[in-house]
């Protein structure tokens, strides 16, 4: 390896400061050339831009550096926030506070941890070993997963600020109002045996002092991490979403998932459910689906049974729950979700 490279390389170390002002600069200066590189690169093909496969391939081109650049950007940023929030310090909140208050703090604390379902189980263990009541481990497991930062700007990149903001307020109810009612209902005798006799343990977090240039580290392995896993999802995402862009009439999308099918939003849940994916790779299919006159309401029920109520979840869950309170579990998100995609589609 080169010194310059090496240099390089170590630079956002050296010098934390300067990299966080001009990396933002480079990033918006490249993010404005997407749209007529797509358009260049479409144009040096010999397709017909106004043909089906020209509206597709320019959806494909614009919208796949657009979104990688859009979650490269988000996962660094709230890396470095995660950084103040690990698994010992978000058990450390929220053990020993009393359900209403502590479901509304899990919800928000689900916001900005980079928890999925395959962190479910010893998440969830952890929860139980601190002493964090059951139902508001749920309002933790519903929002970080659906309600987290990749699902948010994504949407406010594609859509603007009133949709993220509106999916924000919503998945933050379901999570809080779901987590409330498990809690409620006490369902601590379906546990598994083996979860319910772990010895309990004190949530106690010592912090570590991290600097400014570790934190900044953070973010750089919580982009390998994450956008390494997931950019898979994105490129098959965007290209059913080109599919769906450049082929799918808009009159069938209307009356497939348009507000006059009552049957809409059950089933646009009934399809997400069994589906393996994630906000990254869901969000390109949304934004094809309204291109196409899907209705928000049916749209915003897909994309919540995807993210929360995804089958590989509840197989994971599973070792650790039985099945009355998975079954339990699914039906209260489940409802959530439907009165959600219902109520849009009446009032909008």
């Amino acid at each position: 390896m080169s010194t310059a490279t090496h240099t390089l390389q170590r630079w956002p170390s050296r010098q934390p400061v300067a990299f966080l002002i001009l990396a933002p600069i480079v990033w918006l200066a490249l993010y404005q050339t997407l749209n007529p590189a797509a358009e260049a690169l479409v144009a040096a093909l010999p397709v017909d831009r106004a043909s089906h496969l020209g509206g597709a391939l320019q959806f494909f081109f614009y919208d796949t550096p657009k979104v990688l650049m859009l979650l490269t950007g988000v996962v660094f940023v709230m890396g470095m926030v995660n950084s103040y929030f690990t698994p010992e310090r978000t058990r450390a909140l929220l053990a020993g506070r009393s359900e209403g208050a502590a479901n509304v703090m899990a919800a928000s604390l689900g916001i900005v941890t980079p928890f999925c379902s395959c962190s479910a189980v010893p998440l969830f263990i952890g929860f139980v070993q601190a002493g964090v009541p059951l139902g508001v481990t749920f309002s933790f497991l519903i929002s970080a997963p659906m309600v987290n930062e990749v699902a948010l700007t994504l949407l406010f990149g594609l859509f603007g600020w009133k949709i993220a903001l509106l999916y924000l307020g919503l998945g933050l109810s379901v999570a809080i109002v779901a987590g409330w009612i498990i809690g409620r209902l006490k369902m601590e005798a379906y546990l598994e045996d083996w979860v319910r006799d772990m010895p309990r343990t004190s949530a106690q977090f010592e912090d570590a002092g991290a600097t400014l240039a570790d934190r900044i580290q953070a973010g750089f392995a919580s982009v390998r991490e994450i956008v390494g896993k997931v950019w898979p999802y994105i490129l098959a995402g965007i290209a059913i979403g080109a599919g769906i862009h450049g082929w799918v009439p808009q009159d069938f999308m209307a009356s497939f998932m348009g507000k006059d099918a009552w049957w809409s939003v059950p089933l646009a849940v009934l399809i997400g459910v069994p589906m393996y994916t994630n906000a990254a790779g869901v969000i390109p299919i949304v934004q094809a689906l309204l291109a196409k006159g899907a209705a928000l309401g049916t749209v915003l029920a897909f994309m919540m049974s995807v993210i929360a109520l995804s089958l590989p979840e509840m197989i994971i869950l599973r070792k650790v729950l039985k099945m009355r309170l998975i079954a339990t579990f699914v039906a209260v998100v489940a409802s959530g979700i439907l009165l959600v995609g219902f109520v849009f589609n009446a009032v909008l």
